[in-house]
């Protein structure tokens, strides 16, 4: 008995199948030497529970990126991965502020950080294989002014000016030393229009992210600001007190700063 025709509905099934198939042994082909198909770089299984680890604040007090880590570190941050999460967060961000009822009574402030927030430093850390952090080497690279925006902020940072919200950008970067480099920098790279950039002084040389930048908010919240949003890359810009009505972590694989 002669067998039934195959429609010609069955072939994009057949097709979509062989095409499965063919993915399938490919990536089982890309992964069994250790190399997962969707990272678009080199490195550990390990890398990308890692890279989660960190940004979920559970792998505290790390110093640098794992050896094994470094290549996965690198593409993640360079081809186009980081735009895209940064991306998101900042769409998030310019969402909830389109939501918000400004205050007739208070001044409605947002909070950014500047470093790996407004400003890159993944060419300096990429240099340097995400090494641990080197104070004489960091102050040279800032002093040069030529640090990238990073263009997902950048829009954020005019979204919020053009709704009326005061901007403040808070950094640990020492006053003295980094004052007016960070200034032009800023102003380079579109950032322009805020309303104080504040930078740590002698008196605050020593403390801890958290207790310096905590204390900023405080100042802000005295003054009659109230915080409606507070966007950072580490943790530590979103911590302690008056943290504002709702944070946003933008992520950092790089380094940590406590």
């Amino acid at each position: 008995m002669a067998a039934a025709p195959r429609s010609r509905c069955d072939e994009p099934l057949v097709a979509l199948a062989f095409l499965i198939a063919c993915l399938w042994l490919c990536c089982a082909a890309v992964v069994a030497d250790g190399t997962p198909w969707f990272w678009g770089g080199g490195g550990d299984p390990y890398c990308l529970t890692w890279r989660v680890m960190v940004e979920a604040n559970n792998a505290k007090a790390w110093r640098t990126v794992p050896p094994q880590c470094v290549a996965y570190v690198a593409a993640y941050m360079a081809w186009g991965q980081y735009y895209r999460d940064v991306g998101a967060a900042a769409g998030l961000a310019a969402a909830y502020a389109a939501q918000i009822d400004m205050n007739a009574d208070a001044d409605d402030a947002w909070v950014l950080d500047v470093d790996d927030t407004c400003l890159s430093n993944q060419p300096y850390y990429q240099a340097r294989q995400f090494g641990p952090y080197d104070p004489a080497a960091f102050k040279a690279w800032a002093s040069r002014g030529a640090c990238p925006g990073i263009p997902a902020v950048q829009w954020l940072f005019q979204t919020l000016k053009r709704r009326g919200f005061r901007v403040f950008l808070v950094t640990g970067r020492d006053e003295e030393t980094l004052g007016p480099s960070t200034a032009a920098n800023l102003l380079a790279t579109g950032f322009s229009g805020y309303d104080r950039l504040i930078m740590r002084g002698s008196a605050s040389r020593g403390a801890s992210s958290v207790a310096f930048k905590s204390a900023v908010r405080k100042q802000l919240v005295a003054d009659g600001y109230r915080i409606r949003g507070n966007v950072g890359d580490q943790w530590s810009d979103l911590q302690g007190d008056c943290v504002g009505d709702r944070a946003f972590k933008l992520p950092n694989p790089m380094y940590f700063v406590p």
